[in-house]
């Protein structure tokens, strides 16, 4: 598993490709889960639920809510993967 920067948002957006079946070069930083990518309440549940398997991380209910761009999601996996490594 890519843990760099650059390999958590390429896999991040690959996910996320492949699930709202979008091109992947289509997707920023800065687009919305709910507006710009206009995914559904389930179709998110599953990304996080992807992500989770994907990084071994945990997304809670509450944490979840707060992912509404791209970048959120990104950044959340590289803050839980760096914290897993102390």
């Amino acid at each position: 598993m890519e843990t760099t920067a650059t390999g958590v948002s390429d896999r991040v957006k690959a996910i996320i490709a492949e699930l709202l079946d979008v091109k992947v070069e289509t997707i920023t930083d800065e687009a919305s889960f709910a507006g710009d990518l206009e995914a559904s309440s389930l179709e998110i549940a599953q990304l996080a639920t992807t992500i989770e398997d994907e990084f071994g991380v945990y997304i809670s209910d509450a944490s979840l809510e707060r992912l509404v761009t791209v970048r959120d999601a990104i950044d959340f996996v590289i803050f839980l993967g760096a914290a897993k490594q102390h």
